[in-house]
């Protein structure tokens, strides 16, 4: 049955429709906001995951160019692999929708959201996010929602709801909030330097708004929602839990305490062989390990909540021993080494001309960024032997956190014409290695040379709390903190304000006293590690690596383009191979020439500037003989433009034979006497040797036009044009590079 529901949300309308497509899903809604349009679709396997100890959710973003009236741009003309903003969307939406499927489901979920139409300015992210929940309300999945989600901009000092593409490039923020009816559940933000105490009336404005679009959730759970399966809960067998509990709960506590996480592991892999070969066939191994896992959550939580004491021994709001270090690497262009316990980043920094920014097409939108920030997690740095592949989601959630983190603090295009690439490796991992990367990253562009505002820290907050209330905000978690904690709250930003948040908690939402007190703990841990940085770089580098290239700027009339560019590019792949040098032109006139070598740079743009640079009458240049008549010399003033020296004007004497004064490729200074009315240029050597203000006269005879043919005949008798007679060029001759005219009017004294 065709139901559709609508509200006004950020003065668009909210519209939620269902019954019309995808009936065969178990739960599926149209989402419309402006003319952006999303399909929401939730499905359920029938059967548990054999196999698994954790739930199979997956969220998958489908983009479709079509949306946009777009044909994909690649070989197949299809769409390939989720791009970026695609895979940050799956990120939001798996966030914030993950807590609250009931505990131990193992049949795999499925959440496919499809983009069948944008009008490019309506973002897609926090529909997805309220299809996603809408979907599983009204199935029969069982899910303890509804959530909602809301964008806030802050423009001109206001905050703003669910702004457009348009309005967030001028806002100072750009957060996303998600929650339910009384708490607030993921948030993902990039800020300009914002105070804590904005950042906190920013939430509260965010989750004040998605009120309403949770009870309309509510409305249509109750009028058209399916009733919910019960589907099985993994339980371990009463058994095998009497046989485990006794034996972890005696040998846990001194495991977990212990602050070396490789020290840990391996025992409590002693641990989990001792039980499974007591055991034998009476317990699986997911059932021991179960149970393990259980004990070790309650042991650790415990110990934190009754006594305040962490697994490595700190106190809560203790922060792990710091080391940095820059300039470790010789051939890069800037590297930064950031290590906090047994957390390490290695972030290097590479400077590139304006030509190597990265081309983005989203949705058949194409545009580019100049700063792009890498993160890669390979699997040593867990200790562990795995496959490595290209990027899975964590990496580039994690690349883009440290990216946000960092924009706000980095020189305009105007003022630092690089295109930046920051690559942060975790070499180990122990908790927050976005965090350390983008400490790493600030270390990195300083010892780079990039003129940043002021450098970024970041610090992950964690939490272990109870249903009665109580609860204890912890500083800087490490893996099993993380793991076993219940909310994982990045902050990063400088000692001015914040610049990039992530939260998500795997409870049913955070309060606002919690929130205020987290991020007031956090504010102190980032200016502790700001500090320990300053203190091994305390600003950015005067000079950057010698390795790093230099840009030179210049500028060329815009109508000059074509000209430094040349026919199929021939004229600008010529200077970038002559001077060893990468040329990038703007539709402004902006030219960009980017060498390592300083002499081969400016050569260039010397050149540059002379080629695109008008002739004008009294300069002096230095030209090439390109041809020789018998009335003259042509000389290549500037590339593709030529002027005529008559034999009259080649020397301070008269001259018979050009050849006896110039050769066929030599380059000689001429002065610019005329440009008649059609464009030709007249030149004098004669002028720049003794100093003349004026052209030579040309005498009758062969000296050229104007004198006459041999035979007696005049050259501007009328007679036949273009011939060969009288030594002119035949119509067409590749070898003038001036139009082709009739004998009278060529150069004509």
């Amino acid at each position: 049955m065709l139901k559709k529901y609508e509200l006004e949300y950020g003065g668009q309308t909210l519209s939620i429709e269902t019954g019309k497509l995808a009936e065969q899903a178990n739960g599926a809604v149209l989402v419309q906001l402006g003319d952006t349009i999303l399909l929401a679709t939730a499905c359920v396997s029938r059967n548990q995951r054999p196999g698994t100890d954790f739930f199979p959710l997956t969220v998958d973003f489908e983009e479709r160019a079509y949306a946009a009236g777009k044909i994909p741009g690649n070989h197949f003309r299809r769409e390939g692999r989720p791009p970026e903003p695609s895979i940050l969307i799956c990120r939001l939406t798996d966030r914030s929708i993950r807590p609250f499927f009931p505990k131990g489901i193992r049949n795999d979920v499925q959440v496919i959201l499809t983009t069948l139409s944008s009008d490019q300015e309506t973002l897609p992210d926090i529909m997805a996010i309220i299809g996603a929940s809408t979907a599983l309300m009204i199935s029969d999945i069982p899910f303890e929602g509804p959530i909602a989600a809301a964008k806030v901009g802050l423009i001109d000092g206001e905050f703003v709801l669910n702004p457009g593409a348009s309005q967030l490039e001028e806002s100072d923020l750009e957060l996303v909030v998600s929650g339910t009816s009384d708490a607030i559940v993921m948030v993902e933000a990039g800020a300009q330097e914002l105070p804590e105490e904005k950042m906190l009336d920013a939430l509260r404005f965010g989750h004040r708004n998605i009120q309403p679009v949770i009870e309309l959730q509510q409305q249509m759970r109750d009028e058209i929602g399916k009733a919910k399966m019960t589907l099985e809960v993994t339980k371990v067998a009463a058994e095998v839990r009497d046989a485990v509990e006794p034996v972890a709960r005696e040998r846990l506590p001194s495991i977990v305490f212990l602050p070396d996480k490789t020290e840990r592991r391996s025992l409590e892999q002693q641990l989990f062989d001792d039980l499974t070969k007591q055991l034998g066939e009476t317990a699986n191994e997911d059932q021991i390990s179960s149970v393990v896992s259980d004990v070790e959550t309650e042991v650790v939580r415990n110990g934190i909540l009754d006594e305040g004491k962490r697994p490595d021994g700190r106190k809560l709001d203790e922060i792990r021993p710091i080391s940095c270090e820059v300039g470790i690497l010789p051939r890069t262009h800037g590297s930064g080494l950031f290590t906090r316990g047994q957390t390490q980043i290695l972030t290097v920094a590479t400077l590139g001309s304006t030509g190597d920014a990265q081309r983005i097409v989203n949705i058949g939108v194409e545009s580019s960024k100049r700063y792009i920030h890498h993160y890669n997690f390979p699997p040593y740095s867990t200790g562990e032997a795995k496959r490595i592949g290209s990027a899975g989601r964590r990496e580039v959630g994690h690349g883009v956190l440290a990216e946000r983190a960092l924009a706000p603090v980095l020189p305009t295009a105007g003022d630092f014409p690089y295109t930046l690439r920051l690559v942060s490796e975790a070499l180990s991992s122990n908790g927050s290695t976005s965090m350390g990367s983008v400490c790493g990253s600030s270390l990195a562009l300083m010892d780079a040379g990039v003129p940043i505002k002021a450098p970024v820290a970041g610090v992950a907050m964690g939490m272990v709390s109870e249903e009665s209330g109580r609860h204890s905000i912890l500083t800087d978690i490490q893996g099993i903190e993380d793991h076993l904690g219940d909310m994982d709250f990045k902050v990063a930003g400088t000692a001015s304000g914040i610049t990039a948040l992530q939260m998500d908690v795997k409870i049913k939402g955070l309060s606002e006293a919690l929130l205020v007190e987290a991020l007031e703990q956090a504010r102190v841990g980032r200016l502790f590690i700001l500090d320990k940085m300053l203190a091994t770089i305390g600003e950015s580098r005067k000079e950057m690596s010698e390795y790093a290239p230099r840009i030179y700027k210049t500028r060329i009339p815009p109508d000059k383009i074509g000209t430094l560019i040349g026919p199929g590019g021939k004229v600008i792949r010529g200077l970038q191979e002559t001077y060893g040098v990468r040329i990038d032109i703007e539709e402004d006139g902006n030219v960009l020439v980017s060498s390592t070598d300083f002499s081969g740079g400016q050569n260039a743009v010397t050149e540059i500037e002379r080629m695109c640079k008008d002739v004008e009458i009294g300069e002096e240049y230095l030209g090439k003989v390109t041809r020789i008549t018998n009335f003259g010399v042509f000389v290549e003033i500037l590339p593709g433009k030529d002027g005529l020296v008559r034999l009259g004007d080649l020397a301070e004497y008269r001259v018979n034979r050009a050849e006896d004064v110039v050769s066929l490729g030599d380059e000689i200074m001429v002065k610019v006497m005329e440009i008649d009315a059609q464009g030709r240029v007249n030149l004098s050597r004669r002028a720049v040797l003794d100093g003349s203000t004026e052209l030579a006269p040309v005498p009758p005879g062969r000296d050229g036009p104007g004198g006459r043919r041999p035979g007696g005949r005049p050259y501007n008798d009328g007679g036949p044009r273009g011939g060969n007679r009288g030594g002119f060029p035949r119509r067409g001759r590749g070898d003038d590079p001036r139009p082709h005219q009739g004998p009278s009017d060529r150069y004509r004294g």
